[in-house]
């Protein structure tokens, strides 16, 4: 699906010049910076740190599933195979832990709500986090246009003739209104959404354990449909590598911790626990459940490809342990999930959009806080975006969903690109500038491997999104296109910053890292 910097106000600037002034006698530490920014912080009006620890997890997790798993998890199994999805789905996950770890230590250190934009802008080049920026803002604002496509298609299984812009500008108002009120509304919301994900797949794993030791529907299969025709693995090299984008694609999200550290209550101490726990539930919820599908369906199943919900992979299991309505209850699960991607995409494009103006790399008027801490303005002009999915009406849902959704998965790895690339040289400049690692809130494991290894995987997967467009009926040039559109966004804003203000990449000894002004409020 279609998918940041805060400046320092004059007070910030000046207490930072005198505190690191050539005539003080004494040596401050980093941490006694961020109490001189701390206090500046807590005078100033801005966002509102309202998330807490609980917060974060669900919506760090929340981020994770979705469509990509409930839908499209048996597409891939069909593709690849069971044994290819499940290492496509591994691989993928342990470099999505990585890329956490990685953010974490950063977000840890320095909490803003532009998160890589502006760690891009710090560690690497101003111009690379002006693109990551609008590149993010960009993903996540056509990504709230794809959900309200999905939401449209979602409710056509209850309403079959009902108009489609109807359930879009609900679904858009209710988006809206829950990012409008306040950043713990938002986070309140998003709990709650994760939440009922988190049970469903819980409830789906148990019951298909069950089924693969023959407790429930029927005579256990054993490993038989792991070994059924060319299974494990099927396609070879180039299905494994188109499951790749989309596992890359069901696992976007878990970046939103990022952007929502600038409004976390504790985040030194709240982000690493919330990290921390990602892999696992990585593990449980994504590998698990592929696990259970491949065990109990075929791979040959034609259905498998299919996006009707009442041939969701989840469904098919649920019906064959004889639980009535599975394709409703299941339906009412992925439109929760579909309301959770908008919403949390309405929040993550805000933010960065309001940073990107406090910048002055956008419109100023965006910059704009209502009462409650909300940048109003950014979050009226990305909810006029998401009205571009008022335009399946006249195009058809299902192909302009298609075209978004190849668009946001684009940008995703685009963005996880960054992340890595913003690690490696923030850890570079903070030993090289002579400061101690174990100050740090959070320390990411397995650096330098991790950022490179993350780094490698996700160029390989965007370059290996073309195969997909060699069908056998020819060259698909429309979705070659729609891939990788991402691509020439994202070198086209980071060339133009570049050559307007001649922007090069910082010295290592020359990388700022003081912790700017957050513009945050007390509770």
């Amino acid at each position: 699906m279609l998918l940041y910097i805060i400046s320092r106000s004059d007070r910030a600037i000046l207490s930072a010049a005198a505190f690191f002034s050539k005539s003080t006698t004494t040596c401050h530490t980093i941490d006694e910076v961020k109490e001189v920014s701390n206090k500046h912080n807590n005078t100033a009006p801005g966002l509102q740190r309202k998330l807490k620890a609980r917060h974060l997890g669900m919506i760090s997790l929340g981020g994770t599933i979705g469509t990509g798993l409930f839908l499209a998890s048996g597409g891939a199994i069909s593709e690849a195979g069971p044994g290819g999805a499940l290492l496509a789905y591994a691989l993928i996950g342990c470099m999505v832990f990585f890329l956490m770890t990685s953010l974490a230590e950063m977000a840890a250190f320095m909490p803003v709500s532009g998160s890589f934009s502006t760690y891009a802008t710090k560690f690497v080049d101003e111009s690379l986090g002006f693109a990551l920026g609008w590149n993010y803002w960009f993903s996540w604002a056509s990504t709230i246009a794809a959900e309200l496509v999905a939401v449209t298609l979602i409710m056509d299984f209850w309403f079959p003739n009902s108009p489609s812009w109807i359930w879009s500008a609900i679904s858009l108002i209710i988006m809206f209104l829950l990012n409008y009120i306040s950043v713990k509304g938002f986070g309140e919301s998003e709990y709650w959404f994760a939440l009922i994900k988190v049970i469903t797949v819980i409830i789906f794993i148990i019951v298909g354990l069950l089924m693969i030791i023959g407790i429930l529907g029927g005579e256990s299969p054993g490993f038989s449909n792991f070994t059924t025709g060319d299974a494990p693995f099927n396609g070879g090299f180039l299905a494994l590598i188109g499951v790749f984008m989309a596992a890359g694609f069901s696992f976007q999200g878990t970046e939103l911790l990022g952007a929502a550290a600038g409004e976390a209550d504790n985040p030194r101490e709240s982000i690493p626990k919330a990290i921390r726990s990602v892999f696992w539930r990585i593990l449980l919820f994504y590998i698990l459940a592929i696990f259970v599908i491949g065990m109990l369906i075929p791979y040959t199943t034609e259905s498998l490809t299919s996006e009707d919900v009442q041939l969701s992979p989840f469904t098919l299991v649920f019906e064959k342990a004889g639980i009535a309505f599975a394709a409703s209850v299941m339906n009412a699960v992925i439109l929760t999930a579909v309301l959770s991607a908008g919403n949390s995409g309405m929040y993550a494009s805000t933010r960065m959009l309001w940073n990107l103006a406090k910048e002055g790399k956008a419109p100023r008027f965006l910059g704009k806080l209502n009462k409650n801490g909300v940048p109003v303005n950014a979050l009226i002009g990305t909810a006029v975006v998401g009205c571009a999915a008022f335009l399946t009406s006249f195009f058809g849902n299902g192909v302009v969903y298609t075209w978004l959704l190849n668009v946001a998965g684009m940008t995703g790895f685009i963005i996880w690109i960054g992340i890595a690339i913003s690690h490696y040289r923030f850890r570079k400049a903070y030993v090289a500038q002579g400061y101690d690692l174990k100050d740090l809130p959070y320390t990411a494991k397995f650096y330098p491997f991790a950022p490179i290894f993350a780094l490698t995987l996700s160029i390989i997967v965007v370059v290996g999104q073309s195969v997909s467009s060699f069908t056998e009926d020819g060259f698909d040039l429309g979705g070659f296109i729609a891939s990788y559109i991402g691509i020439p966004i994202f070198l086209l804003c980071w060339l133009i910053y570049k050559v307007k203000y001649k922007t090069k990449m910082h010295k290592l000894e020359d990388v700022d890292l003081t912790t700017p002004d957050h513009e945050t409020a007390p509770d």
